[in-house]
């Protein structure tokens, strides 16, 4: 089962849409978790998530969804697990927020927040990692690649 869940080949377009979205979601779960690039860092955040009626475990795996995700899709290191977390948090993003403001960003400055378009296209990108694996330059594929 674990080569399964490892199993991935060597495309280079696979890699590189892996590789810009582990670089964003690593930046959004450092925020999270070490106040870097003007975040709140792990205390604040889970005093912004559980204030908001988040339960503690579930903001915990929130945060942990975007930095570890983040990391994990950097080495492509249990690439698909990584997309899953961001898959999850993307959907509970959608369903709580930003759905209630439509599907555009807020690009004007006209909105009250923001919309899903973002989110939309990052589910794009999850599922597409989730489906073909990490691609080349990754450590799923050094893991299965055959002696």
């Amino acid at each position: 089962m674990l080569k399964k869940l490892l199993a991935t080949d060597s495309n280079a377009a696979t890699t590189l849409l892996r590789l810009v979205l582990g670089i964003v979601f690593f930046a959004h779960g450092a925020q999270k978790t070490l106040g870097w690039f003007g975040g709140y860092g792990f205390t604040g955040t889970m005093g912004f998530f559980t204030s908001m009626g988040v339960p503690a475990a579930f903001a915990f795996l929130a945060i942990m969804a975007e930095f570890l995700g983040g990391l994990g899709l950097i080495f492509g290191l249990l690439t698909r697990v990584a997309a899953f977390g961001i898959t999850a948090n993307m959907l509970v993003a959608i369903l709580t927020v930003h759905s209630q403001f439509g599907f555009f960003m807020n690009w004007s400055g006209a909105q009250k927040g923001e919309g899903f378009e973002y989110h939309l296209l990052v589910l794009a990108i999850t599922a597409f990692l989730i489906i073909k694996g990490a691609g080349a330059a990754s450590l799923d594929r050094l893991l299965t690649e055959k002696d």
